[in-house]
């Protein structure tokens, strides 16, 4: 009985050990998985449709504090059905953040809060896109919730609450893109 408790204890302080607090440096990699749109185009009522997502998230944190970046793109529904872009168009939202985020001291959970601030543009495959849009600027906050396998790799969850507007260059309208975006993603504990 003996063996059994003392192998049980061992093995659950094994997989259960890795905390931010102990971790001096932290590497993480992830990826969308998936972008909802709850803004409005140009102050319409209806808003962009997304489709598929995909890009990056990478972060790499020392003694708790840390620097990221985020690079995806979100591609638009364009069966012209529901009011967003046509079908001719292969049309999507590239978004790119550079973020500062906390390690909060928490044992068995490795948990993140960050904000962030970059762009966002219209990714079109037509010419005069680019000259129809500028680029618009965007900001997020966002919290990241890891659950460690072994003591130095963990598997997140992230979830990302983004305000972002694009001005139409011709009219001077405003094209509201904010939603939220949700990821997939590993981290490395040294």
């Amino acid at each position: 009985m003996k063996k059994i408790l003392s192998t049980v204890l061992i093995t659950s302080s094994l997989l259960l050990y890795s905390t931010p607090s102990f971790a001096l440096l932290s590497v993480s990699v992830g990826m969308p998985i998936g972008q909802s749109i709850t803004g409005k185009r140009a102050g319409k009522d209806y808003g962009n449709a997304t489709d598929k997502t995909g890009g990056y998230f990478l972060g790499a944190s020392f003694a708790s504090i840390g620097i990221g970046i985020d690079s995806y793109i979100t591609k638009f529904k364009t069966d012209g059905t529901d009011g967003s872009w046509p079908a001719e168009f292969d049309a999507g939202l590239k978004t790119n953040m550079t973020n500062i985020f906390y390690q909060l001291p928490i044992p068995v959970l490795n948990m993140i809060i960050g904000l962030g601030t970059g762009t966002t543009e219209y990714d079109c495959s037509i010419p005069y896109c680019s000259k129809k849009y500028d680029k618009g600027s965007a900001t997020q906050w966002y919290t990241s919730i890891g659950i460690p396998l072994i003591p130095f790799f963990d598997i997140h969850l992230s979830y990302r609450s983004i305000t972002a507007k694009n001005i139409k260059k011709y009219t001077g309208a405003k094209d509201d893109n904010s939603g939220s975006v949700t990821g997939l993603g590993i981290a490395f504990n040294f």
